[in-house]
């Protein structure tokens, strides 16, 4: 059996550098924590690595181009894991993130991706913490 080891082709799973932010549901903590990272798309596997304000991580999840999902777990090395949730759209990927009981929503895209603008970015940002409530 031929294993297919051909990056992802469709435009809205592109494999590279990827940015975004994460946010926590309660009111106590409302900054928007920025993420770095890079991400491979491959036969509805995710992989990856990067780091943000809690330390550095991989990314292990799937994502499925008929629903235009995906799930993904970040492992923080030696801590603790957290689960993400998304929806994939033009604006990349966004949705909600949790770990034991906190929660909160998350905004990713692609580095490449300049066109997104400022207003754009608060768009999504104000999306991802409506679905929260």
């Amino acid at each position: 059996m031929k294993v297919n080891n051909t990056p992802e082709e469709h435009p809205l799973f592109p494999s590279g550098d990827w940015e975004g932010f994460y946010k926590y549901r309660f009111a106590w903590d409302i900054r928007k924590h920025e993420m770095n990272f890079q991400l491979d798309f491959q036969n509805g596997t995710i992989t990856g690595s990067g780091s943000d304000d809690v330390g550095v991580f991989s990314w292990v999840g799937t994502y499925s181009i008929d629903s235009m999902t995906c799930n993904m777990t970040k492992f923080y090395h030696d801590r603790h894991t957290v689960a993400y949730k998304g929806n994939v759209d033009e604006n990349g990927i966004w949705g909600t993130w949790s770990l034991s009981d906190l929660t909160g929503g998350f905004h990713i895209w692609p580095s490449q991706n300049g066109a997104q603008t400022k207003a754009e970015e608060e768009e999504k940002e104000e999306e991802v913490i409506n679905n929260l409530n």
